[in-house]
C-alpha cells in the first residue's frame, strides 16, 4: 500500500515535452525503461567502479554497482510504502554521468574543465538524460518526468550556491526546486548507493588482496557479523565465511535505514511528497551509531583500498590518458566522430568547444578511452591494461 507521502504517478508534474502517456505503464515505469534503454546506461558495463574495468571479471563495474543500488532501493522503498518505480528510475540513472576510470577520471576532467565551468558527474547525468541522448524525433534527451529529473539532480540533498554547468543549463528550462530536499524515493536511492558501495568495496578489496578478513574483524561494522558466522558455522570455508559475514553487514545497513526512516516519517507525518521536500531535513537516513561505524569503514577503505600503492599507480596512468586526450581534441576537433561534427560546427567559443570535448570524453568507457589514447597518441595503454 502506497503511503500518503509517496510520489503518485497520477499526480506527476509531467515532462518538459508533453507526450501521450502509455496505456499500460505508469510515467515512472516508462522513465525506468527509457533509462535502461539509454546508450549511456549500456556503457556503464565497461566503466570503473574502483578497479579499472579490465582488471578482473569479478570486480564491480559501474553497471553492476548500479543494479545493486536499484535492488536495495526497491526493497527499502517497498517497505516504506514509497513508489518503487520512481526509486528504481533514480537509482538506475544516478551514475550515468560518470567518466571512464571512476572518480579518478572525474577528478582529471574536472580540473581540465575548471576554466570552462567545471565538471560534476551528477550534473552530467542531467545533461545526458536531457540533451546528449539523441534518439527521439521530437526532442533531445529521453524526456523524463519532473520527479525523476529532480531525483537525479538532488538525491544527495539540496543543491545550493553556484550550480554545476549541466544543472545551471537545464535550470533555465525547468525549475527542479534545487533548494529543497528531494522526494523520499530519491533519498532512498541515495542511501541505497551508500549501502551498495560500502558493502561491495569491502568484498572487492578482499578479492584484490588489499586487506584480509582478519582486518575486517577489527572494524565495528563488520566484527559482529564475522562472530555470528563463526558461531553458526565453525570451520566454514573462507570464501563462504566471507560472503556470509558481508551479507549480514548488508542486512544491518538496510534494516537500520528502514527503522530510522520509518520513525522519521512517522514523526514528521507528511501528507504528500511535496511536504517531504519542504521539511528542511532528510527523512531517509542511517542512525548516528551506524553512521559512526560506516565512517570507520570509509576511513579504512580510503587508506587500504583507494590509496593502495597499486591503485594509486593505476590512477596516475589513467589520469594521464584523460589529461592527454582533452587538449588533443581541443586542438583537433576534426578527430571527433562524424556525429559530433555538427555540434563542433555550431560551437560559438572555446567554452562551448570544451563542453563538447568533455561530453565526448565523459561518455567513453575505460577500454574505449585506452584504445583511443593508444591510436591517437601511441601512449602506454598496453601497460595500463596490464592491471594490478
Amino acid at each position: 500500500m502506497r503511503a500518503a507521502y509517496a510520489c503518485d504517478p497520477e499526480q506527476s508534474r509531467g515532462r518538459l515535452y508533453p507526450e501521450e502517456e502509455s496505456h499500460f505503464r505508469s510515467p515512472f515505469q516508462r522513465d525506468r525503461d527509457r533509462i535502461i534503454h539509454a546508450s549511456a546506461f549500456r556503457r556503464l558495463k565497461h566503466k570503473t567502479q574502483v578497479f579499472v574495468e579490465h582488471e578482473g571479471d569479478h570486480f564491480r563495474t559501474r553497471l553492476t554497482h548500479t543494479l545493486e543500488v536499484a535492488q536495495v532501493g526497491r526493497t527499502i522503498a517497498g517497505t516504506l510504502g514509497l513508489n518503487i518505480e520512481l526509486t528504481e528510475a533514480v537509482a538506475l540513472a544516478h551514475d550515468l554521468g560518470h567518466t571512464p576510470f571512476g572518480h579518478t577520471g572525474e577528478d582529471a576532467l574536472a580540473e581540465l574543465m575548471a576554466p570552462y565551468g567545471g565538471f560534476d558527474h551528477n550534473a552530467q547525468a542531467i545533461r545526458i538524460v536531457t540533451s546528449l541522448e539523441r534518439h527521439y524525433a521530437e526532442f533531445d534527451g529521453i524526456n523524463l518526468t519532473w520527479e525523476s529529473l529532480e531525483g537525479i539532480a538532488k538525491h544527495n540533498g539540496p543543491v545550493t550556491g553556484e550550480l554545476p554547468y549541466g544543472l545551471a543549463e537545464y535550470a533555465r528550462l525547468q525549475d527542479l526546486e534545487l533548494h529543497t530536499h528531494a522526494s523520499a524515493e530519491a533519498q532512498v536511492a541515495a542511501l541505497s548507493d551508500d549501502i551498495a558501495y560500502n558493502n561491495h568495496d569491502l568484498m572487492d578489496g578482499l578479492r584484490a588482496g588489499l586487506f584480509t578478513d582478519a582486518d575486517l574483524e577489527e572494524l565495528k561494522l563488520t566484527a559482529d557479523s564475522y562472530r555470528q558466522v563463526d558461531q553458526l558455522y565453525p570451520g566454514l570455508e573462507f570464501k563462504r565465511r566471507r560472503y556470509e559475514a558481508l551479507r549480514r553487514v548488508f542486512g544491518v545497513m538496510v534494516e537500520d535505514v528502514i527503522a530510522v526512516s520509518r520513525a522519521r516519517l512517522n514523526a514528521a507525518a507528511p501528507e504528500s511528497a511535496q511536504e517531504v521536500r519542504e521539511l528542511g531535513h532528510a527523512v531517509v537516513d542511517f542512525s548516528p551509531d551506524l553512521k559512526e561505524r560506516i565512517a570507520e569503514v570509509r576511513e579504512f577503505l580510503f587508506h587500504r583500498m583507494y590509496r593502495a600503492p597499486a591503485v594509486v599507480e593505476m590512477r596516475t596512468r589513467v589520469t594521464r590518458v584523460v589529461e592527454e586526450l582533452f587538449p588533443l581534441f581541443m586542438s583537433r576537433p576534426d578527430l571527433l566522430p562524424d556525429e559530433w561534427q555538427k555540434d563542433v560546427a555550431e560551437a560559438q567559443n572555446e567554452t562551448a568547444m570544451a563542453r563538447i570535448v568533455a561530453d565526448y570524453i565523459a561518455g567513453m568507457t575505460d577500454r574505449f578511452a585506452l584504445q583511443v589514447h593508444e591510436r591517437l597518441l601511441g601512449g602506454d595503454s598496453e601497460r595500463v591494461a596490464g592491471g594490478l
